[in-house]
């Protein structure tokens, strides 16, 4: 069974969408490879305290680390990808080849590159942390500019203005 709410956030409306009661999404407006609508079930708020109170602690600078159940939907070599970017510390970035590296696959950047850019939970699995070689900021699937604010928001340059949006 498949439900959704949507929720404010500094960087628009975040539609958060669960199966049988557990985290399976995360999308923006605009995203890139965003589901269609009617694939995310049911309105229903029930399912989404802990995530939403988890985004709001996040988006005020007081939580670093999600801990809420998630159920990811994807290839295994996508999981292990989704599994490496939950480890990039809050406020730092890694390049694609440095996951690759991580995965015991350096010849894997693209791939990893692919499967980043399907990460169906952003912000809580922090694709937005991972920047091209050579420190570029590099594709996004809610866009350059979200991805730019989302780091310097971590870096601690945009804290008290994003936490005065939300």
């Amino acid at each position: 069974m498949k439900q959704h709410t949507v929720i404010d956030s500094p960087y628009g409306p975040l539609t958060l969408v669960a199966t049988d009661g557990v985290l399976c999404g995360l999308y923006m407006t605009d995203q890139r490879h965003r589901p269609p609508e009617e694939s995310f079930g049911d309105p229903d708020d029930t399912p989404f305290a802990e995530a939403a109170e988890e985004l709001r602690a996040y988006f005020a600078g007081e939580l670093k680390d999600f801990s809420v159940p998630l159920h990811l939907h994807g290839t295994p070599f996508q999981r292990s990808v989704w599994s490496e970017l939950r480890r990039i510390p809050y406020g730092e970035t890694r390049t694609y080849g440095q996951l690759a590296d991580a995965l015991g696959n350096p010849n894997a950047s693209r791939s990893v590159g692919l499967a980043n850019g399907r990460n169906p939970l952003g912000i809580i699995v922090p694709c937005h942390r991972v920047v091209g070689a050579d420190g570029s900021l590099t594709g996004y699937g809610g866009g350059l500019e979200r991805k730019r604010r989302l780091l310097d928001f971590e870096r601690g340059e945009r804290r008290e203005r994003a936490a005065a949006l939300f």
